[in-house]
């Protein structure tokens, strides 16, 4: 039984350790907070990133912030202090390319691979074992850790270079950000309809107008559901940032984003954006005075 460490057992870090346990390894799990729900499954918590290290082959990181991420590897108590050859370190947060890329250099310095990890899917996809796994880096090491993927995921997709699996993830989130606020827009006409609110959902989840977002958050928005927070319209805005950032690299024109983002915006104005579901949209839709032009 193989044993997999995990830093980050938050949101995306916790399914996934959980499938890893229920596919039969050992999972040591780091975070700066309480470990008391990974340890009711069945995970060993450590003491430190460089505690795990020491103890196993394949590390996923899954942190917030491009500091955390910093900290993990080359901070005090960093995998750094535990690095040695053949060990595969994957960041699975979503960062810009150049912050992951500065992890690289130093763990190969001790002969650890350092990979550009994503992972496409919501918290409930992933305890479903419906996410997607994007790698970029060193094709040996992306290859030797697809068996430890396969632990927590049915897919898991090899992009090239090292960064490749960020700009996809972007590629993704931007259709996530639109689909959702297109959903909630749809939703907030739909409901006004007078039909069977139920099987118009699965007319259109399975008709030429459906999407993965539709599939999942037409029924919350039509229950009002916003309550566990599956992804709040605030982690989105992280995704702006970068996707922005690099539309302005290449020159690409992003119309559609843009004006998403302003409804975005308003939902931050609301207070919405980070106590509420992303699904909370259609309340943001429905607040909004109709427009002509």
């Amino acid at each position: 039984m193989e044993t997999i460490g995990i830093i980050g057992v938050g949101k995306i870090g916790q399914p996934i350790a959980e499938n890893l346990i229920k596919s039969g390894h050992r999972v040591l799990g780091y975070r700066r907070h309480s470990l008391a729900d990974f340890e009711k499954i069945g995970g060993v918590a450590a003491k430190s990133p460089a505690d795990i290290g020491a103890q196993c082959n394949v590390v996923f990181s899954c942190v917030p912030t491009a500091e955390a991420m910093d900290e993990i590897v080359n901070g005090p108590h960093g995998l750094i202090h535990s690095a040695r050859p053949g060990q595969i370190v994957v960041e699975l947060g979503s960062h810009s390319v150049p912050d992951k890329e500065k992890q690289v250099a130093p763990l190969a310095s001790k002969g650890a691979a350092y990979l550009d990890g994503e992972v496409s899917g919501t918290p409930g996809m992933v305890a479903a074992r419906k996410a997607v796994v994007y790698l970029g880096g060193d094709a040996a090491a992306c290859k030797a850790v697809e068996p430890a993927i396969k632990g927590f995921a049915d897919m898991c997709l090899y992009f090239g270079p090292f960064g490749a699996a960020s700009k996809v993830k972007l590629v993704n989130n931007l259709l996530v950000a639109i689909n959702i606020a297109a959903t909630a827009e749809a939703m907030a006409l739909g409901l006004k309809a007078g039909v069977d609110v139920d099987l118009m959902i699965k007319a259109v989840t399975n008709g030429s107008g459906g999407s993965t977002q539709f599939g999942i958050r037409a029924p919350w928005m039509a229950q009002r559901k916003f309550h566990p927070v599956q992804g709040s319209a605030g982690q989105l805005f992280h995704y702006f940032d970068l996707i922005g950032d690099w539309a302005d690299s290449t020159g690409t024109a992003t119309p559609l984003l843009d004006r998403a983002i302003e409804v975005y915006r308003k939902c931050v104005d609301m207070g919405l954006s980070d106590t509420h579901d992303v699904a909370v949209m259609v309340d943001v839709i429905n607040s909004m005075p109709r427009q002509k032009n």
